[in-house]
This record gives C-alpha cells, sequence and structure tokens, in this order.
C-alpha cells in the first residue's frame, strides 16, 4: 500500500528534524575539540580554516585529494586550486597568538 502524500511529507520534516539535531551534536563536538586544541584563539580565514579541516578529514577517509577551502568543492572544484596549509600552533604568516 502507497504512503499518502501527507504522511511522506511528515516523514520528511521529521527527519529534518533528526538531521538538524544530529549535526548540532556533531559541530557541537567538533567546537569543543577544536576550541581545547586552540584554534579559538588563532585568527584565520574561514575559507583557510575549511580546505585544512577537508585536508584533515581526506587523512582519515584515506583520500588524497586537494582541499580547496570553497564549499561543494568536492563535486567538481577547480583541482588546480591551491590548497590552504596552516602551520600547527602558528598563524600561516608566523606571527603568534594575538
Amino acid at each position: 500500500m502507497k504512503k499518502p502524500s501527507s504522511k511522506i511529507r511528515e516523514e520528511i520534516t521529521r527527519l529534518q528534524e533528526q538531521l538538524k539535531a544530529a549535526e548540532t551534536r556533531e559541530a557541537e563536538r567538533i567546537g569543543r575539540i577544536a576550541l581545547r586544541a586552540g584554534l579559538g584563539e588563532i585568527e584565520i580565514e574561514e575559507g583557510e580554516l575549511l580546505a585544512t579541516f577537508e585536508d584533515l578529514a581526506g587523512r582519515f577517509r584515506g583520500k588524497a585529494g586537494k582541499a580547496t577551502g570553497r564549499k561543494g568543492a568536492e563535486a567538481g572544484g577547480d583541482p588546480s586550486a591551491p590548497a590552504a596549509k596552516v602551520a600547527s600552533g602558528a598563524h600561516a604568516n608566523g606571527a603568534g597568538e594575538v
């Protein structure tokens, strides 16, 4: 028996709420870890930080792809775009903490 469209919409709404809650939990977990690692004290451009996180995620997934620091880059982004690199524990430009 097929589900009526209203039941499917209710299920989609429920799943979207579950997804939002799961993403919030994941973001809070990663945020807490990042703060403990001292990332909250470093001034860094969001795109550069995203590229570095993409590189890190690739290491754990076993991928050797380059990060571009742009949302959706893994889906047809410019493969020749340079990946941002940040020295561990310091600004990329060599300056200390602010």
